[in-house]
C-alpha cells in the first residue's frame, strides 16, 4: 500500500475574491483546494504587516507605551509599533521611524529578537520585533488622533517581564517583544542581524495600493 505524506498536499488557491477594503486592512474569501480533493473557503484578513521596538536604556529598562485599544476597550501596556504602510519602506527603516514617533528615541545599535504571526487562523498580520539600544531623546513629531492618549514610561526589564506572567501585559507583540529580550540580557539567547530577511511580511494588501497608485501613504483610500 503506498503512503503518502501528511505534508505532501499543496493547498492551491482556485479562486479569490475581495469581499471589503478599508485603510488599514481587507477581506478576502479564498477557494482553496483540500487534501481530501474537495474545495473549501477560507477568509482571510490581509495586513501590511507590523514592526515593533524593545528599547532598551543603560540601566535596562524598556521604553513601554500606554495606549487605548478599541476593540478590546482598554488601554494596554505595548510597546512602540506601528504599521508598515509607507510604500517601499523596509522594516529597520519603519522601526526607527515608529521608535522616534512614539516614544521620541533614536538608537545606534540595533537586531531582531523575534518574528511572530498573530493570529493565523484568520489573519496575514506578522511583525518583526527588533532590539535597540544605545539609545538618545530626540523630539517627537506631533501626535495624531489616539497617539496624542499615548503615555510613555520606563520599566525596568524583569519587572515588564513579571507583569507578563501577571497578565498586566497582555498584547501579544509586547509578550513576545519582552520575554525574547529577556533570554538575550540572562545570555540564553543572541538576536540576528537587523537586516536578517523577513520572510513572513505579507504583501498582497500593499501591493494591490501600490498598483492602485495609493503611495506613499498606502492607507490613503
Amino acid at each position: 500500500m503506498e503512503h503518502t505524506s501528511p505534508h505532501a498536499h499543496e493547498f492551491t488557491v482556485v479562486d479569490s475574491e475581495l469581499l471589503q477594503e478599508s485603510p488599514i486592512l481587507a477581506m478576502r474569501r479564498d477557494t482553496v483546494t483540500m487534501p481530501g480533493g474537495s474545495q473549501a473557503s477560507r477568509e482571510v484578513v490581509e495586513h501590511f504587516g507590523a514592526v515593533a521596538v524593545v528599547a532598551l536604556n543603560e540601566r535596562d529598562e524598556v521604553a513601554v507605551v500606554k495606549q487605548y485599544r478599541h476593540a478590546v476597550r482598554r488601554r494596554l501596556l505595548e510597546l512602540p509599533a506601528g504599521l508598515l504602510d509607507v510604500a517601499g519602506e523596509d522594516e529597520l527603516t519603519g522601526a526607527k521611524r515608529e521608535l522616534v514617533e512614539e516614544a521620541g528615541l533614536e538608537a545606534a545599535s540595533w537586531s531582531v529578537l523575534v518574528d511572530l504571526v498573530t493570529s493565523p487562523g484568520f489573519a496575514e498580520e506578522a511583525v518583526r520585533v527588533f532590539l535597540a539600544r544605545e539609545l538618545r531623546e530626540v523630539p517627537r513629531p506631533p501626535a495624531e488622533e489616539e497617539e496624542a492618549d499615548m503615555a510613555l514610561t520606563w520599566m525596568p526589564l524583569e519587572q515588564a517581564r513579571e507583569a507578563v506572567l501577571r497578565g498586566e501585559i497582555v498584547n501579544s507583540i509586547a509578550i513576545a517583544g519582552v520575554l525574547a529580550a529577556s533570554e538575550v540580557q540572562a545570555g540564553r539567547a543572541t538576536p540576528r542581524s537587523a537586516d536578517a530577511p523577513f520572510e513572513l511580511r505579507p504583501t498582497s494588501l500593499a501591493k494591490r495600493r501600490v498598483a492602485a497608485g495609493i503611495t506613499p501613504d498606502m492607507k490613503r483610500i
